[in-house]
């Protein structure tokens, strides 16, 4: 398994839909996070795109000097910056970066937002104008020039000069849930990531972009996009996710749920569809919670439970073949910590832990009475 963590640029703190608890997410802090992921063993962090987030590339441009491993899963949307221009900003991150870039191609999927961008297109007309931009971004990081005369996108002699270190390009990430999604996906993708729906739902996404990209002689790997609440037991677990919403009320479920309503995501729509804006039955399938998503756009699950319990619910996604867990948690600090030294060891990590060797103080914790070094412990506690 590969698992990401998240950088919050749209705001952090303890709970959902209040002020009570909430941080100032400034370079500092984020700073946090980006070297805590890195120290900790995950893969990479996935940063937020759209009106409500920090920009997404100066925000990862500013972790590269504060990171050594990190990848930064970066978002490029159609329609708001020309391919070619995507595709210099890729090339010039992978190369300052020493190849840690990965991009995640966004749609949109707020018709309102999209419109204060400049972007007058339809569901349909949106991933028509993804399809090629992808194409151009794809062709011009190999080095070909290209001249397209599409639709949506226009070039004539587009190029960038200076290759990016990971090749042919850095890899594309996308989700979405719709038909063109999927064939989207099936045609140019490297990961398709997909919300964390219930399992079956899940099952049937993988296997319609499996057996499209199939027919065009394609693979992909597949990844999903949680929360996940893990403490070191499964009352406490659950407590947490009861405390997480705890100044949520009507009013403001109401209000987040009438914005949603705009939206044309398909995958949105189904976020929505878990909870139907109702406090009451939120475990939509065993440890998989949609109360996240009465207040929050997009992901708006989470897997709650300890530490095995989580893992096994893990291992349930990755025998359907999801490889890549791109994870968050309130507050994102903490529980980077928390998900690492919880879950971590009851998995099978692609990037191993690197372990403090010789350092006096870990990693196992403070020195008794100030010279014994403390037994670990079974996961019984025994």
């Amino acid at each position: 398994m590969q698992i990401f963590w998240f950088l919050p640029t749209h705001g952090d703190g303890r709970y959902l839909g209040t002020n009570v608890g909430a941080r100032n997410v400034n370079l500092s802090y984020l700073g946090q996070i980006a070297k805590a992921a890195d120290d900790l063993g995950y893969e990479g962090v996935l940063i937020p795109t759209g009106r409500s987030c920090e920009d997404p590339w100066v925000v990862a441009a500013a972790m590269i000097p504060l990171t050594r491993q990190l990848k930064f899963l970066v978002a490029v949307r159609p329609g708001v910056i020309s391919p070619t221009a995507a595709a210099r900003l890729s090339s010039t991150f992978d190369r300052l970066s020493d190849g840690r870039l990965l991009v995640n191609l966004v749609t949109g999927g707020d018709p309102t937002e999209s419109e204060g961008d400049g972007v007058f297109l339809d569901h349909k007309a949106r991933y028509e104008a993804a399809d090629e931009f992808v194409r151009v971004w794809r062709e011009v990081l190999q080095g070909q020039t290209v001249d397209l005369d599409g639709l949506h996108v226009k070039v004539r002699g587009a190029k960038v000069l200076y290759p990016p270190v990971q090749r042919p390009y850095p890899p594309l990430y996308f989700g979405g849930s719709s038909e063109p999604a999927h064939t989207l996906a099936a045609r140019f993708m490297d990961t398709y990531l997909t919300w964390g729906e219930p399992p079956a739902a899940v099952a049937a996404k993988i296997a319609d972009v499996r057996r499209r990209a199939d027919k065009l002689g394609r693979k992909l790997d597949f990844g999903i996009r949680l929360h996940v609440i893990v403490r070191e037991t499964n009352e406490e677990a659950w407590a947490a996710a009861h405390e997480l919403i705890k100044h949520v009320d009507d009013a403001a479920i109401e209000a987040a749920q009438k914005a949603f309503s705009r939206f044309d995501s398909e995958g949105q729509r189904r976020m929505s569809e878990l909870h139907r804006g109702r406090r009451e039955n939120l475990e939509v399938s065993p440890n998989l919670w949609a109360g996240v998503g009465l207040v929050r756009g997009g992901a708006g699950t989470a897997l709650v439970g300890d530490a095995e319990t989580v893992a096994a619910r893990m291992r349930e996604y990755q025998a359907l073949g999801v490889e890549k867990f791109v994870f968050s948690g309130y507050p994102h600090l903490e529980e980077a910590h928390r998900t690492a030294e919880l879950l971590f060891p009851h998995l099978a990590l692609d990037r191993p832990l690197r372990r403090l060797e010789g350092n006096l103080t870990g990693p196992f914790g403070e020195l008794i009475a100030n010279q014994i070094i403390p037994e670990r412990l079974s996961a019984s506690g025994g």
